[in-house]
């Protein structure tokens, strides 16, 4: 009997010339040469022991750790190809009259069940934002009052994520940057760091939906990515340019010439929601948040009972007291009649309620929504709207398809003012394959400019009886936000090179797929652990925070540089730098983690690994330090 057993050996130098010799052997009953013998015996003398995995360009290694080259036996596929899916229905022109009506009828009904499965999806957004602001907005309150904490920049930056986080929404927490600057309680200068964590908090909102697909590895994998490169984004744009900031100051000197040259002028009308018209004849008979009430918070420092709105219509009258004195009083000339309304909860239970409705909506409304365009987009028209959405310009004019995704993101994001709508509606998109993660980018950029404008019209409605002072300073800080987002895409945008929000994602992507627990993770330690403890080492003092945080970055440039050279050049490197595997399994790969996680889960089918041997050798490969 052959001494391989019907298996390949552990390894060969030249597999091109093994797989002949061995094919050979294996078809006359030949054994291998005593030449093949002694070359494995000194193989087995320097203990190198490698498995041939068939399908892979990747390097393995050997018990001592050195690199061994896997020749690829078949070609490889790209978990980010959006996927093709094969239309079986019966063609259009096989039908007879009753199949052709009944198609179109059909068609009718699905595009109607995913449009009232959208509109129930904005108003689960609304509810969920209501739900955080009842559960957090005093809180979110009370730390923007805190003027001493919010003089340092790296605490107004995490104050600025976790108040979003809080809220649920940019468009608030900026609104109330405004607010605080229009008011005098904030200058320009301190609120600039409070204006770039708000840009970060708004994307949890849409790494939060991605979740809504962790059922199918794939479309998991695709969702997660498609997320979270607004989160790369937004944090690496912070960590270069707030540095920069502090140092130059360019975004509050520009700022102010480009409002110097403006002719200021109020606008009471100017914060109008196109989409909220839309959605609010349904969330106001469940649930109303008077937002102005954390204003007052911030502002005037006024104790608020409850955040929950009673009154829907007041007007304010002018009445006279004893002595003849004339003062005005407002009046509730209509009660709100909201589900809530009189209902004895406090905040925290109505938010706590209001949480798992709009999460149980949220699920529920994604869930309609994938499976809903998996039937509508198949075959050609998922095509031709594949084709449409990733289109790129023939010639050397495709450089300049990215630019147009800017415009139509700031356009989208303009009409229905919200970042967090548009890319929470574009994340499953993405997911079921119809936008690439590389279209998907730019459209993201485009929602994070489109988002300055509610701020610009926030500080367009300021008030001007005391002179155009106030307005002329939230309006600055509303440029501020405009000009750092500009600049981010400057960075990360023009130069293929430089976009690395994307292979982030993407490496973000391929870990959820193989660990899908880490999702959940992932969002806790970003736009929770993460902040507060940096929040926590800013208020020991700059000294404290440079003391722990430039050695962290150091190590992290560290670290980056050589995962670049492994992959890259190996050959640069020691010997002992080629792997990660000097260190313990705990700093190199979640597999301890992976194995916690699977007993805290049990039989949690969404926690298990992908059943796909190959795929899960891929994504070792890939997620592994």
């Amino acid at each position: 009997m052959s001494r391989f057993n019907g298996s390949p050996p552990p390894y060969s130098e030249k597999p091109g010339d093994f797989d002949e010799k061995y094919e050979s052997s294996r078809v006359n009953g030949d054994k291998p040469s005593d030449k093949g013998e002694t070359n494995d015996k000194k193989r087995s003398t320097k203990g190198q022991e490698a498995i041939q995995m068939n399908g892979y360009e990747n390097k393995g290694f050997d018990s001592t750790g050195e690199k061994l080259e896997i020749s690829p036996t078949e070609e490889e596929e790209d978990p980010w190809a959006l996927p093709e899916l094969q239309d079986t229905g019966i063609p259009w022109d096989e039908l007879d009259f009753g199949g052709k009506v009944l198609r179109v009828v059909w068609t009718i009904v699905r595009v109607i069940l995913f449009l009232t499965c959208l509109y129930v999806f904005f108003c689960s957004l609304d509810f969920l934002s209501s739900a955080f602001k009842l559960l957090g907005g005093k809180a979110a309150g009370e730390v923007f009052r805190s003027n001493v904490v919010l003089r340092n920049p790296v605490c107004g930056v995490m104050i600025g994520v976790l108040a979003t986080v809080l809220v649920q929404s940019s468009s608030t927490s900026t609104s109330i940057v405004v607010s605080m600057v229009a008011a005098g309680i904030l200058n320009v200068g301190e609120a600039i760091p409070i204006v770039m964590g708000a840009n970060i908090g708004t994307s949890v909102t849409n790494t939060i939906v991605s979740l809504g697909q962790i059922t199918d590895v794939s479309d998991f994998r695709r969702a997660f990515a498609g997320a979270t490169v607004h989160d790369m984004f937004n944090w690496l744009a912070v960590i270069v340019l707030l540095p920069l900031e502090l140092i130059t100051g360019y975004l509050y000197y520009l700022s102010g010439l480009t409002v110097d040259s403006m002719h200021l002028q109020t606008y009471e009308d100017a914060n109008k929601d196109l989409l909220k018209t839309i959605t609010k004849p349904f969330t106001k008979m469940i649930v109303e948040v008077d937002s102005k009430q954390i204003n007052k918070i911030v502002t005037d420092g006024k104790e608020v009972d409850s955040l929950l709105k009673t009154c829907c219509k007041s007007k304010t009258i002018t009445q006279m007291n004893a002595t003849g004195f004339e003062y005005e009083e407002k009046i509730c000339v209509k009660n709100c009649t909201h589900v809530f309304m009189d209902s004895g909860l406090t905040d925290a239970g109505i938010g706590s309620i209001m949480l798992v409705v709009s999460l149980v909506l949220l699920c529920i409304c994604l869930f309609g929504i994938v499976k809903i365009l998996n039937s509508l987009l198949k075959g050609n028209i998922r095509k031709v709207i594949k084709k449409f959405v990733n289109y790129e310009f023939p010639g050397k004019a495709a450089y300049f398809t990215g630019y147009i995704a800017i415009l139509i993101g700031t356009g989208l994001t303009i009409l229905v003012q919200s970042s967090s709508i548009f890319t929470s509606t574009m994340t499953p998109l993405v997911g079921v394959g119809v936008i690439s993660i590389d279209r998907m980018y730019p459209l993201t950029l485009g929602s994070n400019i489109g988002t300055t404008t509610t701020g610009i019209l926030a500080a367009l409605a300021t008030d001007t009886s005391d002179g155009v002072e106030h307005l002329k300073n939230s309006l600055q800080i509303s440029m501020c936000h405009l000009f750092f987002n500009l600049s981010g895409i400057i960075l990360f945008y023009p130069v293929k090179f430089m976009r690395f929000p994307i292979p982030l994602a993407k490496f973000l992507g391929n870990t959820t797929a193989k660990y899908r627990w880490f999702a959940i993770f992932y969002l806790f330690m970003m736009f929770l652990v993460f902040p507060l403890f940096v929040f926590g080492i800013s208020l020991a003092g700059i000294e404290v925070l440079a003391g722990i945080g430039i050695p962290c970055l150091c190590a992290l440039v560290i670290i980056g540089i050589i995962k670049v050279l492994q992959n890259k050049k190996p050959e640069w490197l020691p010997k002992k730098l080629q792997t990660w595997k000097f260190l313990p399994v705990y700093f190199r790969s979640l597999a301890p983690l992976d194995k916690l996680a699977s007993k805290l889960c049990g039989c949690c089918k969404m926690c298990k690994k992908e059943d796909n041997p190959k795929g899960d050798v891929e994504k070792q490969l890939n997620t592994k330090l």
